[in-house]
Parts: C-alpha cells; sequence; structure tokens
C-alpha cells in the first residue's frame, strides 16, 4: 500500500542507478502502450473477499498464485492471507505472525519460503510494550503449513533507527529493493542493496526517473524490470546493463489521475496487481436522485468508499534488447 501522500500507514502518512534510456520517445511511448492492452479494464481483485470498506494494498502471491498476502487495515494494519478453493478466494485470516502490531507492505520471495514486511514492532532489547517511533523492514521464514516462525529484524545499516522504510521486494538472488522517503530529504527515494550470502551489500539509489520521486519498487524474480511509482502513477523501467533504464510510465487505463501504489506482478508475469482508492469507472452517485440516510451508509459501507482497494489488469512485459 509515498511523499505525496498515499493514506496512514500504521498512523504514518505516505503515499538506481541512473543511466540513458534505450528508447527515443516515441518508442518508449509504444512499448508502455503494448504492455497494457489499450482494451483492458482495471478490476478489483476478489471484490467482498479480500477488497472490502477497509484499506487492502501489497498483494503478493504464493509460487503457484493460490495464496495471497495482503494488507488491511483502519486503526492498525494487519498483514492477512487468503486461499484459493475451488477457484474461488476463501475467507481471509491473520497471518500466524501478525495481527498485535501494525504490520504492513508484504512481501513473497520469488520461491514462497520467506515473506517480507514492515512492521512498527518494538525491537528486542526495547521495551517491548511500545511500538517503534519508525517502521523496519522484517522477515518471517516458512514452518509449516500457514505457520511462519517468529518474525526477525533485518540487523543491517539500512535499518536506521528514525527512518521509516516500505514496500520491500525481493528477486531471486535475494537483492532486496525498498521505499525510505526520510532517507534524503529533497524527494522521496527507493534504494536496492544485495544479498551477498551472509549480509546485505552497500546500499543504492535506483535513480529510475531522473530527480523525480521513486516509490513501491517492484522487482521482477530475474531483475529485468522494475515497476515503480512516481507522484500518483505507475511506470515501468527495464535492466540496461548494471542498472536500468528512465521509467515509462504505464498507460491511461492504469493510471487515470487517482493515488496508485503497491504495485506487483502475479508470479506467472501476466497480470499486474496495485493499490488504489479509485471510484470513477466502478461506481457513481445517480445525480438525479438524493440518497437517504440508509442509502449514505451502504454507499460508505461499500468498497467505493474512497479507502483503497487492489486492482488487477493484464499485462504483458516484453522485455527489450539492448
Amino acid at each position: 500500500m509515498l511523499i505525496s501522500v498515499k493514506f496512514s500507514k500504521g498512523f504514518i502518512l505516505c503515499s538506481v542507478i541512473t543511466c540513458s534510456t534505450a528508447f527515443a520517445a516515441f518508442g518508449q511511448n509504444n512499448q508502455s502502450a503494448a504492455i497494457i492492452d489499450t482494451a483492458s479494464r482495471a478490476a478489483v481483485f476478489a471484490p467482498g473477499v479480500v477488497s472490502s470498506p477497509f484499506e487492502e494494498a501489497a498483494a503478493t502471491f504464493s509460487p503457484d498464485g493460490n495464496t495471497v498476502y495482503f494488507f488491511q487495515g483502519a486503526i492498525y494494519n494487519t498483514v492477512c492471507f487468503a486461499k484459493k478453493e475451488n477457484g474461488k478466494w476463501a475467507t481471509p485470516e491473520v497471518a500466524s505472525f501478525s495481527g498485535r502490531w501494525s504490520d504492513w507492505d508484504p512481501f513473497l520471495s520469488p520461491d514462497g519460503k520467506r515473506i517480507f514486511f514492515v512492521s512498527n514492532r518494538p525491537l528486542t532489547d526495547s521495551d517491548q510494550s511500545k511500538p517503534q517511533r519508525k517502521s523496519h523492514i522484517w522477515y518471517a521464514d516458512k514452518s509449516s503449513g500457514d505457520s511462519w516462525s517468529t518474525p526477525k529484524y533485518i540487523n543491517e545499516p539500512f535499518n536506521l533507527d528514525g527512518i521509516g522504510n516500505y514496500a520491500p521486494s525481493v528477486s531471486n538472488s535475494g537483492t532486496l529493493c525498498f521505499y525510505s522517503p526520510a532517507r534524503d530529504k529533497t524527494v522521496g527515494k527507493s534504494y536496492y542493496t544485495k544479498w551477498l550470502g551472509d549480509h546485505y551489500g552497500e546500499i543504492r539509489e535506483l535513480a529510475l526517473n531522473g530527480a523525480n520521486e521513486v516509490g513501491d519498487p517492484f522487482i521482477a524474480p530475474d531483475e529485468s524490470y522494475i515497476i515503480f511509482v512516481s507522484g500518483n502513477d505507475l511506470y515501468i523501467s527495464y535492466r540496461n546493463g548494471d542498472g536500468w533504464t528512465t521509467g515509462q510510465k504505464l498507460g491511461p487505463e492504469v493510471n487515470n489521475g487517482n493515488s496508485n501504489f503497491d504495485p506487483t506482478v502475479s508470479p506467472d508475469g501476466k497480470m499486474l496487481y496495485y493499490s488504489s482508492a479509485r471510484v470513477k469507472g466502478f461506481y457513481k452517485r445517480d445525480p438525479n436522485k438524493a440518497l437517504n440516510y440508509t442509502e449514505v451508509q451502504a454507499e460508505m459501507q461499500s468498497i467505493f468508499n474512497g479507502r483503497s482497494n487492489i486492482l488487477m489488469i493484464p499485462i504483458n512485459i516484453t522485455k527489450p534488447n539492448h
């Protein structure tokens, strides 16, 4: 689920190596248009089951696509999961490691054996009755069934006291990307750090959009592309040597002016999931009728009440040759 204000994540209002682009502007526009079919329309993911009148964001799937983790919140954010049964999504449950502190932005490793998430839970050596002032990145390992190990704090230099981190995503090789808006006071930035076998390496900036904001980076399992947020919109950047190309804005089928965030792509690479409080195209009041109180209540309790839902749209990512 940006500095340009997404919504409240755990009481916090929150919404690369630069290289020359390999495409001319015309080529970029054509490439971007081809990623999302112009005939496609965003749909709400699992309406009434996962997408509810509360905030939902950051969908992340098991390798077989039959389990989805996400966070849901009103006062506190909680990591939940739902399983597909007979082709339908069953009632969600709270993840075994969540439900006490504010936890959000879950991300499953591509092999499904580790889940990363953001939390304000207290560190081991601090007062266990009080949350942290800022959010840090934690992880838990799969134990058995739907159970996870006790969460572990990633004790690395990028988890700094007083600096909030958000939106972790991880590649097959263990490269970790995340959004850390307060680390640089000028504009919200994202970073990446490579897994070196027993620790993470130096953090480096993901400068994917010139001097503009880069938030909520989703890195493909093979690191061939990154989908990210800048302002209200989603962009895609492709691997180019040791860096990535300048981001290309996705089309109006995705970017319609509403604030979009927390992009992920399904394990089979065919569906883009993202979070948005979008109402246009899904719900509209009848201008010829005034609502009574019962109808106003029903509107506020619907999934199109201005809080974020998880949206989905088919995506066709053809990786360019450089």
